[in-house]
C-alpha cells in the first residue's frame, strides 16, 4: 500500500497542508530513505530473530508510520510517518520473498512468489481506486488494517525450515516442515536434504560478513542481483506507482478513470503471471516485461511530445493512457517481482543476510533517485526533450529514445546472463 499512497493522496495533501513542490517531493521520496535504513537492518534482523521476527518488526514500523501520517498536522509528522513506513517496507521487501522461497517446494516456488506479487499489485490497485474516492487521512488509516492482520497472522505460520536448520534447531525444523507439508507427508528426505545442505555450509559460517560477498564464488549471484534490482527501479516501477495520477492528469486524462483502468490491467497481468512463471520460467517473462516497458515508455513519451507540439490534442491523452497501461502491466508480469524471486533462489543461505542488505540498499537508493527527481524533471522538461537520466518511465520527462535504450538494456541483460555465467565458470575453474 505504501507504494501507491502518494499518487492518489497528492492533491489532497498539497491542498490541505499547503506543501510546496520540494516538500511533497521529499514526502514522496523519504519512504525510500526509510527503505535504505530497513535495507541495512533487514539482513541482520532476519538472521538473528528469524523470518517471522523480521515480519513482526516490519509491521510495527508500518503501523506507527500510517498512524503518524493519518493524524499529521504538518510537514514534520508527515515525513516521520512516511519514513517509518519506509523502514517497515524495506525490511518486508527482503523478508517476504526470502520466506516464500524457503518454505515452498521447488515446483511451486514460482507460483507462490507470483501469488505474493499478485497481492502486492492488488494492494496498489486498491489504493488507486479507494484513494480516488476517499480522503487521504482515511486512506492512511486503512493502511493500518493489513499490517494488523499480518501481525496477528504471523502467530499461525511456522518459521522458515532453512533458518531453523541454520540455527541448529533440528526438532523445530521437522515440526515446521511437517506443518507446511501436511501431517501424512513423508518429510524425511527433505529434512535430510536441508540438513546436508546446511552442514555443507557450516565451514563457511564465518563468511557471513559483507566483505566476503566480493569473493569469486559469490560474484555471479551478486552480479545478477545487482543488475536485476537496478533494472527494476530505473525501469520506472516506483515512478509509476508514486505519480501515476499526476502523469495522467498532466496528459489531460481523468486520473480516476485512468487509475481504475490501469489497476484492472495490472490485476489481470498479476493473475496471469501465477500460471506462467513456473510453466515458461523467469527469463522469458523478464524479456516480455522489459520489452513491454520499452513499448509503454515510448508510447507515453510520444503522447507528451505531441501535446507539447500542439498536435493530436484528442488522441494524445488516450495515447498516454495506453502507454501507462502497457508499462504498468509489463512491470506486473515480470520486473515487478521476479527479480526478488531470482535473488532468493541464487544467493546461498550463509550469505543471504549480508547480500540481502546490500541489494535492498541498492534497491532503496535507486528508488529514492527516481521518486525524488520526478517532479523536478517534470517541471524542467515536461515534453521529455532534454533529461539526462535514462529512466525507462513515461516520456513526459524522459526522452523516449533513452527510455527505449533502458528497456533494450534490460532485455539484453536477461539475454546475456547465461553467457556471463559461462564466462564466470571458465574463469573460476
Amino acid at each position: 500500500m505504501q507504494m501507491g499512497f502518494s499518487s492518489p493522496a497528492e492533491s489532497g495533501i498539497l491542498d490541505e497542508l499547503g506543501l510546496s513542490l520540494t516538500e511533497y517531493s521529499l514526502f514522496g521520496s523519504i519512504s525510500t530513505v526509510g527503505s535504505l535504513l530497513g535495507a541495512v537492518l533487514c539482513g541482520k534482523i532476519t538472521d538473528v530473530i528469524g523470518r517471522r521476527g523480521g515480519l513482526w518488526v516490519s509491521d510495527a514500523f508500518c503501523i506507527v508510520g500510517w498512524l503518524a501520517i493519518a493524524f499529521s498536522k504538518g510537514v514534520w509528522s508527515l515525513d516521520v510517518g512516511r519514513l517509518s513506513v519506509g523502514i517497515g517496507t524495506g525490511i518486508l521487501s527482503y523478508v517476504t520473498p526470502t520466506y516464500i522461497a524457503e518454505i515452498t517446494p521447488q515446483n511451486l516456488r514460482g507460483a507462490c512468489a507470483a501469488l505474493s506479487m499478485l497481492m502486492t499489485g492488488f494492494g496498489i490497485s486498491l489504493v488507486f481506486i479507494i484513494g480516488s474516492i476517499c480522503h487521504w487521512r482515511i486512506l492512511a488509516l486503512l493502511g493500518v488494517i493489513p499490517c494488523l492482520l499480518q501481525l496477528l497472522g504471523i502467530f499461525l505460520i511456522p518459521e522458515s525450515p532453512r533458518w531453523l536448520a541454520n540455527a541448529g534447531q533440528e526438532k523445530e525444523l521437522e515440526f515446521a516442515l511437517q506443518l507446511l507439508r501436511g501431517k501424512n507427508v513423508d518429510i524425511s528426505y527433505e529434512v535430510a536434504e536441508i540438513t546436508d545442505y546446511m552442514q555443507s555450509l557450516q565451514y563457511q559460517k564465518a563468511e557471513a560478513g559483507i566483505m566476503e560477498l566480493f569473493q569469486r564464488k559469490y560474484s555471479y549471484a551478486i552480479l545478477v542481483g545487482v543488475g536485476l534490482v537496478a533494472l527494476q527501479q530505473f525501469g520506472g516501477l516506483s515512478a509509476y506507482t508514486s505519480y501515476m495520477s499526476f502523469i495522467l492528469e498532466s496528459a489531460g486524462f481523468s486520473s480516476a478513470i485512468g487509475s481504475a483502468i490501469t489497476s484492472i490491467a495490472q490485476l489481470v497481468m498479476n493473475i496471469s503471471s501465477i500460471f506462467l512463471i513456473d510453466r515458461y520460467g523467469r527469463r522469458p517473462l523478464l524479456l516480455v516485461s522489459s520489452s513491454g516497458m520499452c513499448l509503454g515508455s515510448l508510447t507515453t513519451g510520444v503522447s507528451f511530445l505531441l501535446k507539447s507540439s500542439h498536435m493530436g490534442k484528442e488522441t494524445s491523452p488516450v495515447l498516454a493512457l495506453i502507454g501507462v497501461v502497457v508499462c504498468v502491466s509489463s512491470i506486473s508480469i515480470g520486473l515487478g517481482g521476479i527479480p526478488w524471486i531470482i535473488i532468493a533462489e541464487v544467493i546461498p543461505v550463509n550469505v543471504k543476510g549480508s547480500a540481502g542488505s546490500i541489494l535492498n540498499l541498492l534497491n532503496s537508493s535507486s528508488n529514492w533517485i527516481v521518486v525524488y527527481t520526478f517532479n523536478f524533471l517534470f517541471v524542467w522538461s515536461s515534453a521529455g526533450k532534454c533529461v539526462p537520466f535514462p529512466f525507462c518511465i513515461d516520456g513526459n520527462f524522459v526522452l523516449p529514445h533513452l527510455g527505449f535504450f533502458c528497456s533494450a538494456a534490460a532485455s539484453s541483460f536477461v539475454l546475456i546472463r547465461e553467457n556471463i555465467f559461462q564466462n564466470f565458470i571458465l574463469f573460476f575453474t
